[in-house]
C-alpha cells in the first residue's frame, strides 16, 4: 500500500470512529470501509500504538484514543475560540465579581485558556497555559460530563491514568462515573477544595455545533464567602455564559 492510499484510510478509520457512539470491534471497521481485515488490523494497531485510537480488550472494541483529543482540544485552543470566548469571560467576571476561566480537555487534564480576574480577588493558580487534572477542576469535570461513557473510557482506560491533587480527586473508575454522574443530575460541576483549600468553583461545558463539549467555563470564589442563596446565582451566571458561548460557536 502506497503512502497516500494509506494515509486516506487512516483518516477514514478515524472520521469513522469518531462518528460512533461507542467503541466497535475491527469487523466493523473493516465492513464499513471495504477494508481486508488483515489490513484493518495492521492499521488500528498503528494508532493504537501511537495514542489515537484507544483499544479496549475485554470488549475487543476500538474508540477514540487521548491524542485524537488533544488535537481537537488544541483546535478549541486557537484564536478562534479566545476572540469569540474573550467578551463572553469579561462579562462574566463583571457580572459575578469573580475570576472567571475557560478551559479546554487536554488528554485527561484541561489547559486554561483564558483567565479573566475581577478586582481584588486572589491570584490563582489556573492561569493561562496552566494543565490541572481535568477531575479535580470544575471546567474539566463539566467537560468529562458532557462526553459519552465511551469518550470517557478513551481518556481514561484504567484507574492508572487518575491523577490526585494533593490527596484530592478519584482514584478508581467506579468513583470517577460517580462523579460525574452526580455532574450530569445536578447540571453544572462543583469543585470545593480539591485544587486550592479555601476556594470552590462551578463550571458548566460549552458545546459545538456536533454537541461535543469543546470547553468549560466556570467562575472561582472563596467558599466561605458565598452563601448557598449567592451559589444559586453563580451557576446560573455560568450557565448564561456557557449557553451564550454555545450559540457563538453554533451549538
Amino acid at each position: 500500500m502506497s503512502l497516500a492510499p494509506a494515509a486516506d484510510t487512516v483518516l477514514r478509520i478515524l472520521v469513522l470512529l469518531a462518528r460512533q457512539v461507542e467503541p466497535v470491534p475491527a469487523a466493523t471497521v473493516a465492513t464499513s470501509l471495504g477494508l481486508p481485515r488483515s489490513t484493518t488490523y495492521r492499521l488500528l494497531g498503528a494508532l493504537v500504538e501511537q495514542g489515537f485510537v484507544s483499544y479496549l480488550p475485554e470488549e475487543r472494541r476500538y474508540g477514540l484514543g487521548v491524542v485524537t483529543f488533544e488535537l481537537g482540544s488544541s483546535y478549541s485552543r486557537q484564536m478562534p475560540l479566545r476572540r469569540v470566548a474573550q467578551p463572553v469571560l469579561s462579562r462574566l467576571a463583571s457580572t459575578t465579581r469573580e475570576n472567571a476561566h475557560l478551559a479546554v480537555l487536554h488528554g485527561p487534564d484541561v489547559y486554561y485558556v483564558i483567565e479573566q480576574r475581577a478586582p481584588r480577588r486572589r491570584t490563582l493558580v489556573s492561569d493561562v497555559g496552566v494543565r490541572l487534572p481535568a477531575t479535580v477542576t470544575a471546567s474539566g469535570l463539566a467537560i468529562l460530563g458532557a462526553l459519552s461513557a465511551a469518550q470517557v473510557r478513551a481518556i481514561f482506560p484504567s484507574s492508572d491514568v487518575l491523577v490526585e491533587r494533593a490527596g484530592h480527586g478519584p482514584t478508581t473508575l467506579r468513583d470517577l462515573r460517580a462523579l460525574l454522574s452526580a455532574v450530569r443530575e445536578r447540571g453544572y460541576a462543583l469543585e470545593d477544595g480539591l485544587v486550592t483549600a479555601g476556594l470552590a468553583s462551578v463550571g458548566v461545558p460549552v458545546l459545538d455545533r456536533t454537541g461535543y463539549p469543546v470547553a468549560g467555563i466556570s467562575v472561582t470564589f472563596e467558599a466561605d464567602r458565598v452563601d448557598p442563596d449567592r451559589r444559586v446565582h453563580l451557576v446560573a451566571d455560568v450557565r448564561r455564559a456557557a449557553a451564550t458561548l454555545t450559540r457563538r460557536l453554533g451549538g
